[in-house]
């Protein structure tokens, strides 16, 4: 928690000026009963008219610049904690940006979404409260103790009992309660995760009529988020009836003594009002301490979870960009896979193992194999999203670890197995590939992704939105634009994962013939499920199991390679050769 708030120090200023007028406000707040008695004690038995209206005023005027006082540390505490909470949102986003895959699949998107909202919103009211109460409620307290002290030193004693009676049981709360919300908001997380599983999978769901058994599941989640938050909810409440007990019973001594010193001529009736006001006081103080300190208890728990995501490094070591580097690139081979092993963190076996692989510049490269065999985890290992086990993986000469992050991943075109777009227009999505693109560029990759006509049918052109993950789109209209998107780059490698699964075949092969005719000779990558889309390639890798058990031609495999014939078969029986 307490890393977190450096994002605080742009608003010293705020964070000093916020609690200093709290306490001014508060220090006309405790002279206020001290009025109040002078008026009971001189003004009324002396039917001193004019100075019990002098009195009044002044009390009017005290409370005018009190509230003045308020309104403005509540604008300071505002501005703090509002940008104290806007920098950490950025640097948090910033951080989960430079996260790979690793992290991103160990730590979850529910996860990460509640980090980034609730979290934060928690965060940033506990600061709000703090600049405001942290100060003024412990000034309150101890100056109602002192001010105590000036009208009665021994009718005060009350007051130095009460008090730390009154923090045992405050912070007594806090240290039973803060590992308990922790608990309550990895529940929060669970029940996020399921929300979001079932907002994405709404239509399977209703495909399968699974509404009913959904909604039990999420009830139950939801219920043992409520049984965890009612019992704590139950503990904290123990703070006021046991603050309400002490202060009512110390207002009770205190006016017995009151009383017994003002039939002795040692106090006066004002000043024993005095005395039960400022108690008071500290009654509506604590409880705002109670308050707070809850506050700050789920908070120091939110902002520890938080924290956990700062400190969760990147596996992908990221190397600084040095002059020259680029001079070391050669001529040999585009891509090359020298005994690469790959095991995902927290498996149990290797997903890829000891591949041997070289694609030359320009060529078109096919890889299949069945579900699970490692195909996304070959291509995924390129663009480095995540790092080889052991083994190394060069592009043009260089080991892609050795490329500055940024210029490697520029190097490469992909498109991934979901197509995803992002609200916006056309233009804008296509634009994320180079956004230097001019317009004839943008209509180019269009047409080599079979995408121009789409967009030439629309009226806004370029210019027509996009929903929110292309939801106005059909899917092989988001795989065509999301192509396009990473043909507009101009890659020197473009890897297509699976990406042409919606597209009919015909449209599939005049893709790759529109490909293989660009002016740029990229190396291509193809993954695929079918034969149809790889069996012209210059080179095909079939992988079964996370282990490259055939490299060649169509005709080279179709001789030699069991599992390339069965899939080939599988798709094209024999009779129809």
């Amino acid at each position: 928690m307490k890393k977190i708030l450096k994002y605080l120090k742009d608003y010293r200023k705020e964070s000093i000026l916020a609690p200093l007028f709290k306490m001014l406000e508060a220090s006309f707040e405790l002279l206020i009963p001290l009025v109040v008695a002078a008026i009971i004690d001189t003004g009324i038995p002396n039917r001193d008219n004019s100075y019990i209206i002098r009195m009044c005023a002044i009390m009017i005027a005290l409370g005018i610049i009190g509230l003045t006082c308020s309104l403005t540390a509540q604008y300071f505490s505002a501005r703090a904690a509002v940008g104290f909470a806007t920098k950490l949102r950025h640097a948090l986003f910033s951080h989960i940006q430079s996260l790979s895959f690793t992290e991103m699949d160990t730590i979850g998107t529910s996860t990460l979404i509640t980090r980034m909202t609730s979290d934060v919103n928690q965060v940033q009211s506990c600061v709000n409260m703090v600049l405001r109460l942290f100060l003024r409620s412990p000034f309150i307290v101890l100056g109602a103790m002192v001010m105590a002290f000036t009208i009665d030193w021994e009718a005060a004693l009350v007051f130095v009992v009460t008090i730390p009676l009154l923090c045992i049981v405050v912070f007594g709360v806090m240290l039973v309660t803060m590992p308990l919300y922790k608990k309550v908001q990895a529940g929060l997380d669970k029940v996020l995760g399921i929300t979001r599983e079932n907002l994405t999978g709404a239509r399977v769901i209703r495909a399968f009529n699974k509404e009913e058994s959904e909604i039990r599941y999420f009830t139950n989640h939801n219920q043992l988020l409520t049984a965890m938050q009612v019992h704590v909810g139950k503990i904290a409440a123990l703070t006021n009836p046991f603050t309400y007990i002490i202060i009512n019973g110390a207002i009770v001594v205190l006016i017995y003594i009151g009383a017994v010193r003002v039939e002795s001529g040692i106090l006066l009736q004002g000043q024993v009002v005095a005395l039960v006001n400022y108690m008071s006081q500290i009654l509506v103080e604590l409880i705002k301490m109670a308050d707070l300190i809850v506050n700050i208890t789920k908070s120091v728990a939110c902002g520890d979870r938080i924290q956990s995501i700062f400190e969760t490094e990147t596996s992908i070591s990221v190397t600084e960009k040095k002059e020259g580097w680029d001079k070391k690139e050669t001529d040999s081979y585009a891509v090359e896979w020298d005994h690469v092993c790959l095991t995902y963190q927290g498996a149990g076996a290797e997903s890829l193992t000891d591949i041997n692989l070289k694609v030359r510049k320009g060529q078109t490269v096919g890889v299949i194999g069945g579900t699970g065999s490692g195909k996304t985890s070959l291509i995924h290992l390129i663009p480095r999203f995540y790092d080889v086990t052991k083994g190394t993986i060069k592009i043009n000469g260089i080991d892609v670890r050795d490329y500055p992050i940024e210029e490697l991943r520029r190097k490469i075109g992909i498109v991934m197995q979901k197509a995803v777009l992002f609200k916006g227009t056309i233009r804008e999505n296509l634009l994320w590939g180079n956004k230097e693109a001019t317009e004839e560029e943008l209509w180019e990759a269009l047409e080599t992704a079979q995408a121009k006509e789409i967009v030439e049918g629309k009226e806004g052109g370029l210019d027509s939105n996009i929903a929110q993950g292309g939801k106005n789109l059909s899917g092989g209209q988001r795989q065509r634009f999301t192509i396009a998107r990473a043909l507009v780059r101009k890659p020197e490698i473009l890897i297509l994962d699976d990406s042409a699964s919606a597209l009919d075949y015909a449209t599939d092969a005049k893709l790759r013939k529109a490909i293989r005719e660009r002016k740029e000779q990229m190396t291509v990558f193809i993954v695929s499920q079918r034969t149809s889309s790889i069996q012209y390639a210059d080179q095909i890798i079939v992988l079964d199991d996370g282990i490259a058990v055939g490299v060649g031609t169509h005709q080279e495999l179709l001789q030699t390679c069991p599992v390339y014939q069965e899939i080939y078969y599988s798709q094209f029986p024999k009779e129809e050769q």
